[in-house]
């Protein structure tokens, strides 16, 4: 998912009272949203180019966690793959899903509109040199993944039912015990709050404000068959009971789904990338070209190439929220008696939703060199604004030098990639839910029908700033995750060593084919 809040498409006519709403909402919490704002997203300058703050304490801890592990994203890839296939754990394993389901979940709520219209505004703004620092911090924050959900497993809880509680949630308890434990409760406290205002908003409504709009926009728009305010409503209802559907079965019922949901939506549109590249082969040597000199020595963009490297490692950041803490929640369910092996399949994440499926929209855009993005680059050089709809256009219309109609597909894309969002934030913030008020089947339930009554608001009114606010509260996770993550890092090395140990003495050996915790 993006990690900025993308400016909502509408979903309404803003007319009548639902306009006034919509406008109501937003300038009363606009002082807000701008307050909060100016503090997480506070800016730095180096020389003529700025940027958030948060961007350099989420590139910086990838990079100390990666030189502190010696590269583990690359030299433990091959055993993250055979992780993934069950190899080392049996379906008898406390947990509730299986790495390759766990994986899927995670995948699902980072993977959205951001892969598409944030990496399009990205190489428009940066031109083609911002894939090269996009790769670069989305392979440093493999390393974040590894540790943050190793964590997320080793202090987790598995309750009576076989349910399980993990992520931040419990190790920050650890992490902070030696502050007290009001410094513990306030960490944990403020990380649940935060996370269930980015989920009700960021990770909900706009999902479903999203995929009515891509719904609306296929169907012939405001003159179509979803061109009503009421179309708005019965499909904010339906997508509700979609929703309630999948979440009322748990993660178990979310794993199943994502982990046939997300394949296909990632195979679907990697191909369709890979059709449009390779049917411009003969333009594959100056785009590599063009991204990897662009780079170093680019030209019309902000800050040169210190503002380049700053476009390409904000938007992996916020693409893959590595170090947010979020997917260790997910993670911890996983079916394993080693937590570190759930460190080397999260490792993955960052790997499909950054170097795979962001590169593959980078890359489609810069060979297609359509009009449209050459005409923006041109108004990004000149200091004017570009929105998040004119990137969805240029990946559109790249994709349309080669597969003409093929906006209706994309637009099926978004809508997959936002559902799939949806149903894994609502098990995020579910978890924060009961770490504040605490476990029963009443609370859970009344969390569930009131994440679905946000889901149905969602579809019919536009939240405006609150979304910037939820934006902002994502990031406000960030923080306190990551000072805890470095004050664990010995723990993350000893079960590191522990299961590496283990395989080299024998101590832990493949598991047979018939007992696999497999997909």
């Amino acid at each position: 998912m993006s990690g900025t809040v993308l400016t909502a498409l509408t979903a309404a006519e803003d007319s009548g009272w639902i306009g006034d709403l919509e406008e109501s909402i937003s300038s009363g919490f606009k002082p807000i949203a701008d307050a909060v704002g100016d503090v997480v997203f506070f800016q730095v300058s180096i020389g003529s180019a700025t940027f958030p703050l948060i961007v350099f304490w989420l590139v910086l801890a990838a990079t100390v966690f990666t030189i502190y592990f010696r590269g583990i994203q690359f030299t433990g890839l091959r055993t993250s793959l055979d992780l993934v296939r069950g190899k080392f754990s049996r379906a008898s394993d406390p947990g509730e899903v299986t790495h390759f389901q766990a994986l899927s979940s995670a995948v699902s709520g980072t993977v959205g509109l951001g892969n598409i219209a944030g990496v399009a505004v990205a190489v428009t703004i940066g031109g083609p040199g911002a894939t090269f620092w996009m790769i670069l911090a989305g392979l440093l924050g493999m390393c974040t993944k590894f540790v943050e959900c190793t964590l997320g497993v080793k202090y987790r809880e598995v309750h009576e039912d076989g349910t399980v509680t993990g992520g931040p949630f419990r190790y920050m308890p650890i992490a902070f015990e030696r502050a007290g434990s009001l410094v513990s409760g306030a960490a944990v406290g403020i990380f649940a709050i935060a996370l269930i205002a980015f989920g009700a908003f960021g990770g909900n409504a706009f999902q479903a404000n999203q995929t009515f709009a891509q719904a609306q926009e296929i169907t012939g728009g405001t003159d179509g068959l979803l061109g009503s305010d009421g179309a708005a409503l019965v499909f904010g209802l339906v997508l509700a009971g979609l929703v309630g559907a999948v979440i009322l079965g748990g993660v178990t019922s979310i794993a199943k789904v994502t982990s046939r949901l997300v394949p296909f939506m990632a195979i679907v549109y990697v191909l369709a990338c890979l059709l449009v590249v390779f049917g411009n082969v003969t333009e594959i040597p100056a785009a590599i070209g063009d991204i990897v000199g662009g780079a170093f020595n680019p030209t019309g963009v902000t800050g040169g190439a210190v503002g380049v490297l700053i476009i390409g490692f904000q938007r992996a950041a916020f693409s893959n929220e590595a170090g947010v803490g979020s997917a260790p929640i997910v993670h911890s369910a996983v079916k394993t008696r080693h937590p570190v092996s759930e460190g080397f399949v999260a490792l993955l994440e960052p790997f499909i939703d950054t170097v795979v499926i962001c590169t593959m929209t980078a890359l489609t855009i810069v060979i297609a060199d359509v009009e449209l993005y050459g005409d923006l680059r041109d108004m990004a050089a000149a200091g004017d604004d570009i929105s998040n709809e004119a990137g969805v256009v240029v990946t559109s219309r790249s994709f349309d030098t080669f597969l003409p109609g093929f906006d209706n597909v994309l637009a099926v894309a978004v809508a997959l990639f936002a559902f799939s969002t949806l149903i894994t934030w609502a098990y995020y913030t579910q978890k924060a839910w009961t770490t504040l008020v605490g476990r029963s089947t009443f609370k859970e339930n009344l969390f569930k029908v009131v994440f679905c009554l946000f889901t149905v608001i969602g579809t019919v009114v536009n939240l405006g700033s609150v979304l910037d606010f939820a934006d902002a509260m994502l990031f406000v996770c960030a923080v306190v995750n990551l000072i805890a993550c470095y004050l664990l890092l010995p723990k993350v090395k000893a079960e590191l060593k522990s299961f590496l140990d283990g395989r080299r003495d024998g101590t832990i050996t493949e598991v047979p084919v018939a007992e696999r915790a497999t997909t």
